[in-house]
C-alpha cells in the first residue's frame, strides 16, 4: 500500500469515525428530547383528564369517552385509566391498550410519578390528589409523529455520513497527492543519480517542512559520497602509480642483470632491488594503515593510554632504526603526575602518527634534528614537533594532508606522500586536531591537539 493510499484511508477513517460519533450524539439527543417532550404531554393529558372528570368543573364520563371515540384527543392511540385510593377502576377510555397491576399502583403512590414504555407505547402514571380524593391516573399513547421525525433524522444522518465520508475520501486523496508531490519529485530525481552522476542534487522547495529537510540531508549525504568517491578514485590512481614505480625499477634492473655475467654487477643489482623492495614494503604498509584508519570509528578500540609513555617508546625505536636522527625533548612540562598526558585512544595508531611526525621532522631538517615539546592546556594535550628544514610554501599548506600530495620542499627527500595524510586521519579519529605552521625564518612546526581523558 502506498503512502498516499495509507494516508487517505487513515484520514478518511478518522474523520468518518468522528462524523459517526457526531451523528450518534445528535440522534441520541433528539430521541431523548422526543421522549421527554412526549412524557410531558402524557403527564399533561393525565392531569387534564383527572381535572375534567373529578375536579371542580367536570364533564360526564360518557361525554369524555365520546370525545375519545371521535379522536378528538390530541395523542395517537391515547388511553386514560384512573384508579381511586381503594384501587378501584374509576375510569377507562375503553381502548384497552394497557394492563395495570397493583404493584404499579403502589409505586405511583410512592413516587408520585412513574414513566415506562411497553414496546412503542409510552406510559406515564401520576398521582392526582385534592382535598377529597386521591386518584392514580395513567396516560399512554404512541408517539407516531415523533417516531417518524426521529426515523427521518436517522436516515438523514446516515445518508449524510456516507456522503460526507465519500467527500472526505476524495478530498484526502487529492490533498495526499498534493502533499506527497514533492516527495514524488524527489524520488524521480534520486532515480537519475548514479555512481557516474554524483554531481546531481535534488531540488529543495521549502527547507521548513520535513520533505525539504529530507532533501537537504540527502544532498549533504551526496556531498559526502561524491567526496568519498573522488578520494577513492584518487587513492586508486595514485596508489597504482606509486606501486608501479618501484615494480618497474625492480623489473628493469633484473632484466639488465640477466644480460650481464659479471657477479659484481649482480650483487650491485641485488642491493638495488633490495632497496626498491624495502621501499615497496614501506609503501604497502602505509597504504594498509591508511585503509585501516578509514574504517568506522566504532570499529577502532579505544582505551586509556599515557601519551608520554607511547612517545618515549616510539622515540627509542626510531633512534634504533636511524641512529643519525637527533630528537630533542623539552622536559619542562614533565612531572611525576603522568595523568597530565592521559588520553582515550588506540595505542598502535598513535604510535604510527608519532613516528610519522618524528621521522618527517628529522628527514627534512638539515642536521636531522627535531625538537619536541609537550604542553598541557586546559582539557587537552598538545605536542609540538619543530624542525628547521626548508619551509613549506603557504599555498601548499592546505594540500599536504591529502594522500600522495607532497610539498615542493620535499623533492630531494624520499617519500610517497602518505604519512601526513595517515597522521591527520588518525588524529581526527581520536577527536583531535593536527595543524602546521611554516616560515623560512622559524622553520616548520606540526602541532597535535588531543582531548584528555576525563
Amino acid at each position: 500500500m502506498t503512502i498516499r493510499t495509507r494516508l487517505t484511508v487513515l484520514f478518511t477513517a478518522v474523520v468518518s469515525i468522528l462524523l459517526l460519533l457526531f451523528c450518534i450524539v445528535i440522534y441520541v439527543l433528539a430521541e431523548q428530547h422526543r421522549k421527554a417532550q412526549f412524557y410531558e404531554r402524557l403527564k399533561a393529558e393525565a392531569t387534564t383528564s383527572a381535572e375534567l372528570l373529578f375536579g371542580k368543573e367536570t364533564v360526564t364520563p360518557e361525554l369524555f369517552k365520546l370525545l375519545d371515540k371521535n379522536h378528538l384527543t390530541v395523542l395517537n392511540e391515547e388511553e386514560i385509566i384512573i384508579y381511586n385510593y381503594r384501587d378501584s377502576l374509576q375510569y377507562e377510555s375503553g381502548t384497552d391498550y394497557l394492563k395495570v397491576d397493583k404493584s404499579i399502583l403502589n409505586r405511583v403512590r410512592l413516587e408520585t410519578e412513574v414513566r415506562w414504555n411497553e414496546g412503542p407505547r409510552e406510559v406515564v402514571g401520576v398521582l392526582f390528589a385534592d382535598q377529597y380524593n386521591r386518584f392514580v391516573v395513567f396516560a399512554s399513547a404512541v408517539d407516531k409523529y415523533g417516531y417518524s421525525d426521529v426515523n427521518s433524522l436517522l436516515w438523514v444522518l446516515g445518508i449524510g455520513w456516507l456522503f460526507g465520508s465519500c467527500i472526505v475520501f476524495l478530498v484526502g486523496w487529492f490533498y495526499a497527492y498534493r502533499a506527497l508531490l514533492p516527495l514524488k519529485k524527489l524520488i524521480g530525481r534520486v532515480d537519475t543519480i548514479t555512481a557516474s552522476r554524483l554531481n546531481l542534487r535534488v531540488d529543495v522547495t521549502d527547507s521548513r517542512d520535513e520533505i525539504g529537510q529530507l532533501a537537504e540531508r540527502f544532498n549533504r549525504m551526496l556531498d559526502r559520497l561524491e567526496e568519498a568517491f573522488q578520494l577513492q578514485r584518487a587513492f586508486v590512481s595514485n596508489a597504482s602509480h606509486e606501486l608501479r614505480t618501484p615494480l618497474t625499477a625492480i623489473t628493469g634492473q633484473i632484466e639488465v642483470a640477466l644480460m650481464d655475467n659479471n657477479p659484481q654487477e649482480w650483487q650491485d643489482t641485488l642491493r638495488s632491488v633490495l632497496d626498491d623492495a624495502r621501499q615497496l614494503n614501506r609503501l604497502s604498509n602505509g597504504l594498509l594503515s591508511l585503509a585501516k584508519v578509514s574504517m568506522e570509528e566504532s570499529a577502532v578500540k579505544m582505551s586509556e593510554i599515557y601519551l608520554d609513555e607511547v612517545f618515549w617508546q616510539v622515540r627509542s625505536e626510531l633512534l634504533k632504526a636511524h641512529p643519525e636522527y637527533i630528537i630533542k625533548v623539552d622536559l619542562e612540562s614533565f612531572s611525576n603526575e603522568s595523568t597530565y598526558f592521559s588520553v582515550l585512544g588506540n595505542e598502535p595508531l598513535l604510535q604510527i602518527a608519532l613516528t610519522n611526525l618524528l621521522e618527517n621532522g628529522a628527514k627534512f631538517s638539515p642536521d636531522n634534528t627535531v625538537e619536541v615539546r609537550f604542553q598541557h592546556v586546559s582539557n587537552v594535550v598538545e605536542i609540538h614537533f619543530h624542525n628547521r628544514g626548508p619551509a613549506i610554501p603557504a599555498e601548499e599548506l592546505p594540500l599536504i594532508f591529502k594522500p600522495f600530495r607532497r610539498g615542493s620542499n620535499a623533492r630531494a627527500v624520499a617519500g610517497h606522500g602518505i604519512g601526513l595524510s595517515l597522521t591527520e586521519r588518525i588524529i581526527k579519529l581520536h577527536q583531535g586536531l593536527l595543524s602546521v605552521e611554516s616560515t623560512p625564518e622559524l622553520g616548520t612546526t606540526f602541532v597535535i591537539i588531543l582531548p584528555k581523558k576525563i
